[in-house]
């Protein structure tokens, strides 16, 4: 589906008015698309289509997962978490999970950005190499 510049650009306009802070506020996002779907301007789906991609990339963007081969200790917990926040700023939601596939490590992905230090890629590199 191809979308309009002017639907590009309201759906942007109405993007920026659901963040408060910096932050995106899922309230004001239902009262959007509320409103949206009351009014039903000229190309509203599409307007909607776009919210929809960009409130899900912010999402994405505000969610880390860390992996570990082991459960973490609480201070290394709360310095990977310091080290997050001061890189993506606050209101990251950061979920812990052990895989022990990894062997050691930490394996962390924050929206599209994804810092891999486990042992099980270096590994896979090394053996990729010969």
């Amino acid at each position: 589906m191809k979308i309009s510049k002017l639907a590009l650009r309201e759906a942007r306009q109405l993007f920026r008015t659901c963040q408060v802070g910096g932050l995106l506020d899922e309230g004001r996002v239902r009262q959007a698309v509320s409103r949206l779907l009351d009014q039903k301007p000229r190309g509203y789906m599409a307007i909607l289509s776009r919210l929809q991609r960009l409130v899900k990339l912010d999402v994405e963007l505000h969610s880390a997962q860390v992996e570990s081969a082991t459960p973490l200790a609480a201070d290394l917990r709360a310095e990977v978490t310091g080290q997050i926040n001061r890189v993506y700023g606050a209101g990251v939601n950061i979920s812990f999970t052990e895989n022990p596939a990894l062997l050691g490590g930490l394996r962390i992905q924050v929206g599209s950005d994804l810092y891999d230090g486990s042992v099980k890629t270096r590994l896979d590199k090394l053996e990729q190499s010969f």
